[in-house]
């Protein structure tokens, strides 16, 4: 574990892997800390020949938590954080990984930053400053799950594990299994790690400052596109904008995979990210 200090944010990280190996940044969705990113799959990606390194947004884990509702930053400050961890661990450039919101900073940073990103895989995620025909977005029985957190109780945390555990639940596809105890065990280690689990939806409100319209087009770094077919929260349409738009870009699509990949995926994913970025290292695209 490691703390990385950006202007008045600190942001908690953990490396894996030697780091002699090309360095892969973790880059998790909205609300997420970086337990999103689950140890077995973080295991499964260094065993790839990787250093990795994962890390708490702002407002989840041990990094910075501000009062529920207090949030003053945009998701630019959070595509700068991953700049910060690239410092604090004295690397140049490395390779991005991020899951929904995090692929989301991931097209932010590689934009913004083109010298320090060497590739990118986009799990799950969208187009930065999609200008076509609108694209399919969250489902309704996510909105109608949402709509509790206005009644939540976040000093009962038998109550904040249920509401947090049916997240996961719908978050599956139909061929994923739901393994209850098991994410049990992960939301509670998520609660223990943070003051204000209530913090996390602070995510929610954010904006962007700047105008990305159209700019995930500008994106030339090698991409991998990584997206479940049957994503209640952001449809393989996401996917497929992604892959159209971006020069090169390789999309697997996940047969009965929800929003997040769960542990029977992570060898899949692992073995497809180590192949993309063994190619990108040796200056090229995924070779498949």
């Amino acid at each position: 574990m490691k703390k990385i200090q950006n202007g008045d944010t600190q942001i908690a990280t953990e490396r894996f892997g030697d780091a002699e190996d090309p360095p892969l940044v973790m880059i998790m969705g909205a609300t997420a800390s970086m337990l999103g990113w689950p140890d077995a799959q973080c295991r499964a990606l260094a065993d790839q020949g990787l250093h990795l390194i994962r890390f708490d947004h702002r407002d989840t884990g041990q990094s910075t938590t501000v009062a529920p509702g207090t949030a003053n930053y945009a998701v630019e400050d959070m595509a700068h954080d991953v700049i910060a961890v690239l410092d604090g661990y004295g690397i140049g450039s490395a390779h991005l990984m991020g899951m929904s919101l995090g692929g989301y900073i991931a097209q932010m940073v590689v934009l913004s930053y083109p010298d320090h990103v060497r590739s990118l895989t986009l799990v799950a995620s969208e187009p930065l400053g999609w200008d076509g025909v609108a694209l399919p977005h969250i489902a309704p029985e996510f909105m109608a799950h949402f709509s509790g957190l206005a009644t939540l109780d976040w000093t009962d945390e038998d109550a904040v594990a249920a509401f947090l555990l049916e997240i996961d639940r719908l978050s599956l596809g139909p061929a994923d299994v739901f393994h209850a105890e098991a994410l049990r065990n992960r939301i509670a280690q998520v609660l223990s790690r943070t003051d204000s689990a209530a913090s996390m939806f602070n995510h929610a409100t954010l904006t962007t400052r700047d105008d990305w319209t159209g700019r995930y087009r500008d994106i030339t770094q090698p991409t991998l596109i990584i997206h479940g077919t049957d994503d209640p929260v952001l449809p393989l349409a996401n996917g497929r904008a992604l892959a159209d738009g971006i020069a090169g870009a390789q999309l697997v699509a996940l047969q009965g995979t929800g929003h997040a990949p769960p542990d029977a995926r992570h060898a899949r994913i692992a073995a497809e990210v180590g192949i993309h970025i063994r190619a990108a290292e040796n200056g090229g695209g995924s070779i498949r």
